[in-house]
């Protein structure tokens, strides 16, 4: 079978180094017209470049600027080549159906129209092969107007308006005509057809490439041999596709491309043809001399010379477009495009592999997979797959797998999740079909995938694990066409594989991922319960203690995968729900595993009472059972051994997570629907009896002595833990804990004698008693005595808590202050809402002794520098993490009593203040403190902004004096803490301008209160509070600026000054109050000008009139988008219009009728507006970013937080003297001088 022709041994001429092409006007054969001498022809390429222009193998690689094959330079005169005779079994064309979408009857010839065939293909609703019947019934009456119809079918779905008429097709030549079509493109909106939006073109590009193969479909037997139409068809597809028009190049790259494939296919079946010809010929030929037929064998000669020539004939073409389309295409700019190559040439590999798939065609895939676009690798991905999922094409990708399988294996860990799964399950092909390919260390690279939190991601990773280390140890054998049954052997090496790997590996602490990651392939073999149970209940087993902890979490993952189907914490999954099915598969799952772990539950927790670390888990268990299958199969006295074991577990053990685990299954089975709930609650009876016992001696013990031994203080702290656990789950209110609990606390309090093991757990059941007093009140009307019980009893343990505060142990420290703010939190004010007013009396305002003690603690517990992390791996650094998390929870606790009125809003100075200093520990609480408080009252707000900043500067200048203090470091950390405040008012200048004339009125008297001594000239110390001021000053408005220096130089008026010397802190305020005249030329001075882009305003047309230099954009700190389409065509330039519709219009307007506007806030409305962006990177303090959930609404402070200099808004009109109309803001009482 005659393959492909390598490019490199194509005819080649010798006056272009890009290739022989063939005219694309080309006169018709029989009295058809003919062209002038003198007027240029059209190229095509057929050919590549020479031999001695370019290497062999490396042919293909031409670079997009050795020129196109369409300019005039490269054209030359060919003779037409005949058309060959079509085949006898040449179909009849049909003839035009009735009420045919196609009218061509009466066309003008000047005035050729394709709107018919294109709104046809657009609305995919007539069939394409009677479409494309009509088209060649047309083309025969017509061949020119019928191929310009084409050709103008093809302009008009790249969304370009202009057509083809047959003067220009007679006239001019092609690369004039794309040209003359480029000029005439649309280019204010990047919409075309094939990327238009909207239901009507949602399936354009399926029916353009359906007219496209069905076209090629009813062409092969005659019209595709002819010279005249596919010829010029490729000409023209190739010329497009080489326009700096997108939509030009993307449809015809699309065209081109489909046309290669259909071509491919033809060529396969003309390829089949021959065969079967030339078996034919060997049949008829062996025959003897009596039976043999000269005419038959001369008929099939002819056939076979037929068949060779259409078949070169198609190689000609499939050569010409992937060397004019592909080759360049590729690497088009456009990802679409690119992904469009990637996707046809995969498709011609499978198709016709005989031909296509060998290492010169292999290669382009092997590129592109390193391209830049998430699309592009998919493609590739995708396309690989295809191939190496075919068994008998693996042996001819061998030198191609050895080549790039280095590059297939580092795209597991790709950025994009998608390409990272196609990766994976490439791997996973490669490793069923090629063995021994992957390495032990390209296996390795692909094992930690399984704990990612991508849970597709993880489950490729997974199916991989499975093929590569257990299905050839586990491999289920066919019997009789059935799935035979899997041995118990078989089950058992299974788990031993899956133990190895996982504590082998040590890549993780937690196997709930690996089960997750495995269930899609081996989930019949992880919910084999059975073999999992009789593993763990062996007594000959030879499992280490890890390995049995390990299995044990493997079984209670499983269970939960089973009953629940949610993926652990962490791992996210694209799916909303489960499918009816899955939901039917899972509930009989879940019965399974209830029959056959009830009964063997007790069993296990009997054999590993003794392990808190194996027992916490199995009592998890109970979560995930159908308990109503202790009544329906009646298995009670499964129940009552349960109970007993969880009796002496808890009696056993002090650890917070057997005994929270133990308390939740309880809690589970104490569902007064349960028709056992009476054993149940008598068992708990009978827990809670023996706890209380022992905890009532025990402090006898401890109040009558003086000192207690070791194991005396444990045995009641374990008591104690057993009963603040239960407490948390369970109403233990009729025991009535709180009066020993309360004693044992104030002797701790008043003697210090107490152990603090003892206390913690003590305050925890004092608080839960609270509590659930708080639940049984609530719920039913309750008399005045009880609520001041209650009110009492909470009153008297916040003094309690609030002495704690002041131990020496920290963990009490914290547990009181956690148990307080909670406690101050329920019983705010806002325990009342919800038409719970009854509960008035129980609400409680801390006194303002308890507040400053909790601010305190903040202050000592929580804004601490910790020591730098290390790797993150270590003991050390996971304290360290620990650390962390316990001190947001206690600054989480005290920003919720601020948000909530439960302390005094002023403290939240305290937090405010370090804002900037803590920002990667604490930035997310504070920055949502902030938000709520100026929701809450945004004037009270600024004023604690301002007051942080003044107890930082106090603070400062008390440690170091006033002399030298804006140049020390500190100095410079306030600076920026005043920048990040002014940033987080956002861009609503109007909105905030009474605000920021508050606050630098408030911050001139701050700086101004102190004055020197009478006679002295040094200036104030809290002068150098202005240039913290300073930072504020460009969310003014000029207006407001005026009126501050104004009042400014009143205020220093009444402060002596040696003449002649200004203060520097004076002089850096007034230059940040100071107009700039023109912001334009200011970004000059100090940045460079970044790109202007075009804003189109509502009223862009009434702005004629404006001058140049009002005519200037925004200048921006960000990357012009790249243009949608970019054309040969020159455009004259636009003006450029100005801002009409900012964020706080509809504020402004509201302003402008509430006041008259002074000239400059007229301008506003007339004239764009100037926004300096200075290009920092980075501001300080943000050179670690830390992947943390984002809660505060008011984005813009994150877009803003680079500027390092002011940003300034400015008004390009003359300013009118606009005092008169700024007093509003700043009234004569607030100007008055005699304030200081």
């Amino acid at each position: 079978m005659p393959t492909l022709r390598s490019s490199s041994s194509l005819p080649q001429s010798a006056s272009s180094p890009s290739g022989v092409s063939s005219p694309l006007r080309r006169a018709v054969r029989g009295g058809q017209r003919g062209l002038p001498a003198s007027s240029p022809s059209v190229t095509m390429p057929r050919g590549d470049r020479d031999s001695d222009h370019a290497p062999e193998g490396d042919s293909d690689s031409l670079s997009a600027d050795e020129g196109s094959d369409f300019e005039d330079s490269l054209r030359r005169s060919m003779k037409k080549r005949a058309a060959k005779r079509p085949l006898k079994t040449t179909p009849v064309a049909k003839q035009p159906k009735k009420g045919s979408q196609m009218v061509r009857r009466g066309q003008k010839e000047s005035e050729p129209q394709a709107s018919d065939l294109f709104d046809a293909v657009k609305a995919a609703k007539s069939d394409m092969q009677s479409l494309v019947d009509e088209w060649l019934d047309s083309y025969k009456q017509d061949q020119d107007a019928g191929f310009l119809e084409l050709i103008n079918f093809f302009i008009r779905s790249c969304g370009c308006k202009g057509t083809v008429t047959p003067e220009m097709f007679k006239k001019m030549s092609n690369s004039e005509i794309i040209r003359h079509l480029t000029e005439q493109f649309n280019e204010d909106s990047g919409d075309y057809p094939l990327t238009a939006p909207g239901p009507s073109w949602k399936k354009f590009q399926g029916s353009f490439c359906e007219f496209v193969r069905t076209l090629v479909f009813r062409c092969q037997y005659g019209l595709l041999y002819d010279g005249f139409p596919m010829d010029n068809l490729i000409a023209l597809l190739t010329g497009l596709s080489d326009s700096q028009v997108r939509a030009f190049r993307h449809t015809s790259t699309l065209a081109a491309m489909t046309l290669m494939t259909s071509l491919v296919r033809v060529a396969l079946q003309l390829s089949v043809h021959k065969d079967y010809n030339h078996r034919q010929y060997e049949a008829e030929r062996n025959k003897g001399p009596g039976q043999r037929a000269p005419e038959r064998l001369e008929s099939l000669l002819e056939k076979r010379t037929e068949l060779q020539e259409h078949q070169e004939e198609i190689e000609g073409m499939m050569n010409a477009l992937f060397r004019g389309v592909f080759v360049h295409r590729y690497r088009d700019v456009l990802p679409e495009i690119r992904a469009i190559c990637i996707e046809e040439i995969g498709s011609w590999m499978q198709s016709y592999s005989t031909s296509f798939l060998t290492d010169s065609y292999l290669k382009y895939i092997g590129w592109t997979l390193h391209d830049k676009h998430r699309e592009v690798r998919l493609k590739c991905l995708k396309v690989l797959k295809g191939l190496y999922s075919n068994q008998e094409l693996t042996a001819r990708l061998e030198l191609f797998t050895s080549r790039f399988k280095d590059r297939m294996v580092s795209m597991v860990m790709d950025r994009e999740y998608d390409v990272a799964v196609e990766a994976v399950r490439l791997l996973t092909l490669i490793l069923k079909n090629m063995e021994g390919v992957l390495t032990d260390a390209d296996c390795e690279s692909v094992y930690p995938v399984v704990y990612a939190s991508n849970r597709a991601l993880a489950s490729a990773a997974g199916e991989f694990l499975y093929w590569k280390l257990f299905y050839p140890e586990c491999e289920t054998r066919m019997m009789g066409g059935r799935e035979q049954r899997r041995s118990p052997g078989a089950q058992r090496t299974f788990f031993h594989l899956l133990l190895s790997f996982f504590v082998e590996s040590e890549l993780h602490d937690h196997a709930a991922y690996l089960v997750d990651s495995l269930w899609d392939c081996a989930g019949s073999q992880l919910k084999n319960w059975e073999s999992l149970t009789s593993l763990l209940l062996e007594k000959d087993q030879n499992l280490g203690d890890v390995q049995e902890s390990t299995l044990i979490e493997i079984l209670v993952s499983s269970v939960q995968q089973a009953s629940e189907g949610h993926p652990p914490v962490g791992r996210v999954t694209g799916r909303k729900g489960l499918t009816p099915k899955e939901r039917k598969i899972q509930a009989n799952d879940k019965v399974k595993l209830t029959e056959h772990l009830i009964p063997l539950l007790p069993q296990l927790l009997a054999k590993f009472s003794a392990d808190a670390e194996k027992v916490a888990p199995l009592l998890q268990l109970l979560n995930y059972f159908d308990l109503n299958i202790y009544c329906t199969r009646r298995l009670e006295k499964h129940l009552e051994l349960f109970l007993q074991q969880l009796q002496e577990v808890v009696v056993k053990h002090a650890e917070p997570a057997v005994l929270d685990a133990g308390a939740h299954a309880l809690y589970l089975l104490c569902n007064p629907e349960f028709t056992f709930f009476s054993r149940v609650d008598f068992a708990r009876s009978q827990l809670v009896d023996l706890l209380t016992d022992r905890f009532q001696q025990e402090l006898e013990e401890l109040l009558q002595s003086s000192f207690l031994d070791e194991d005396e203080v444990y045995s009641l702290a374990a008591t104690l833990k057993r009963l603040s656990a239960f407490y948390n789950a369970h109403d233990l209110t009729r025991w009535e804990l709180y009066e020993p609990c309360y004693r044992l606390l104030r002797k701790a309090v008043d003697t210090g004698e107490v152990p603090h093991q003892v206390i913690l757990p003590a305050l925890t059941l004092v608080y839960f008693s609270i509590l659930w007093t708080l639940t049984h009140i609530s719920g039913s009307g309750a008399s005045q005595k009880q609520l001041l019980s209650l009110k009492g009893r909470m009153v008297a343990f916040c003094e309690l808590c609030q002495s704690c505060l002041s131990d020496v142990d920290p963990e009490i420290q914290e547990q009181a202050f956690v148990l307080l703010s909670d406690l101050l939190l329920i019983f705010s004010p806002q325990m009342i809402v919800g038409g719970r007013d009854f509960l008035r009396p129980l609400v409680f305002f801390p006194e303002a002794t308890l507040q400053s003690e909790l601010a305190s603690f903040l202050m000592d517990h929580v804004f601490i520098q910790p020591g730098e992390l290390g790797s993150g791996h270590s003991q050390e650094d996971h304290l360290k993490i620990e650390q962390l998390h316990q001190r947001r929870r206690l600054l989480a606790g005290f920003c919720k009593l601020l948000i909530y009125g439960v302390l005094e809003m002023d403290a939240a100075s305290d937090v405010f203040k370090h804002y900037n200093k803590f920002y990667n520990d604490y930035g997310d609480i504070i920055k949502e403190t902030l938000t709520r408080a100026r929701q809450i009252d945004r004037s009270h707000c600024s004023r604690i902004l301002l007051l942080s900043l003044k107890q930082l500067y106090t603070e400062l200048l008390q440690e170091q004096g006033p002399q030298g203090l804006n140049e020390l470091p500190a100095f410079s950390e306030m600076r920026d803490l005043a920048r990040r405040f002014a940033l987080s008012f956002g861009p609503q200048q109007l909105q905030n301008r009474d605000l920021m004339v508050m606050l630098h009125k408030e911050g001139i008297k701050f700086s101004l209160s102190e004055l020197p001594p009478a006679g002295s000239s040094s200036q104030p110390p809290n002068l150098a509070f202005l240039e913290l001021l300073s930072e504020f000053s460009p969310r003014l408005f000029h207006p407001d600026k005026q009126l501050l220096l104004s009042y400014l130089e009143k205020c220093l008026q009444q402060v002596s000054q040696a003449p002649g010397h200004a203060w520097g802190p004076v002089t850096t305020y007034c230059r940040s109050l100071s107009p700039v005249e023109n912001t334009a030329e200011a970004s000059l001075q100090g940045y460079p000008r970044s790109k202007k882009r075009r804003i189109e305003g509502p009223s862009r047309r009434l702005r004629g009139d404006i001058s140049s230099s009002q005519e200037e954009s925004l200048q921006l700190n960000s990357i012009p988008p790249t243009p949608t389409l970019t054309s040969t065509a020159v455009k004259s330039r636009q003006p450029l219009g100005g801002l009409e519709e900012m964020e706080e219009g509809g504020s402004e307007l509201e302003f402008t009728q509430g006041q008259p506007l002074s000239g400059t806030q007229r301008s506003k409305f007339s004239s764009p507006q100037h926004f300096r962006t200075p290009l920092n990177p980075s501001g300080p303090g943000l050179g670690n970013q830390l992947t943390r959930l984002s809660l505060m609404e008011e984005d813009e402070e994150e877009l803003e937080i680079q500027n390092e200099s002011s940003e300034e808004w400015q008004y390009t009109n003359k300013h009118s003297s606009s005092s008169e109309h700024g007093r509003d803001l700043l009234d004569s009482t607030e100007l008055n001088v005699e304030d200081f």
